[in-house]
């Protein structure tokens, strides 16, 4: 089909957020350093560990980076030459108090300006930080709680911790 730019949707999908900007900007791999953030196999990742390898017989020394998810807590491994770019993700945080949970569990959460929004949900079942947000609502009647948001998502997490 013509023009030929419509059929690679999905590439576009992958990087864009809702408003059309990128999720994501372009890093060396030898400029990823511990404590940052890079993709690694399609999932955003906080950088744990960055050990470089020498100068091989074919020129390019190598970054063996290691990471987490941040949403899931999987842990992802990538090898890249130091010169090539890898993909880093834009993650932003906001703090915000949770001052109500309704019974389809999404969090009322008011930021310090005193908006609230509703669109975030606790999933108690999956997630053993979300169920230590719940509990400590239901014991102290509000929580305070930081939003991590990356690559078209966002998460509830203790602001402590």
């Amino acid at each position: 089909t013509w023009p030929p730019f419509f059929t690679a949707k999905a590439s576009f999908d992958r990087n864009m957020a809702d408003s059309g900007a990128s999720t994501v900007f372009p890093i060396r791999a030898g400029e990823v350093k511990k404590g940052g953030h890079v993709m690694i196999k399609e999932h955003p990742c906080k950088v744990i560990e960055v050990t470089t390898s020498k100068t091989g017989k074919h020129g390019h020394a190598k970054a063996n980076i290691t990471g987490i998810d941040i949403f899931e807590g999987s842990k992802h491994m990538d090898i890249s030459p130091t010169s090539h770019n890898m993909e880093a993700p834009f993650v932003t945080t906001t703090n915000y108090t949770i001052i109500d949970v309704g019974p389809e569990m999404f969090a009322t959460l008011m930021d310090a300006e005193g908006e609230t929004r509703e669109d975030l949900n606790l999933d108690i079942e999956k997630y053993e930080h979300q169920k230590k947000v719940h509990e400590e609502f239901l014991e102290k009647g509000e929580c305070e709680v930081r939003v991590i948001k990356a690559c078209g998502r966002e998460m509830i997490f203790p602001l402590a911790g």
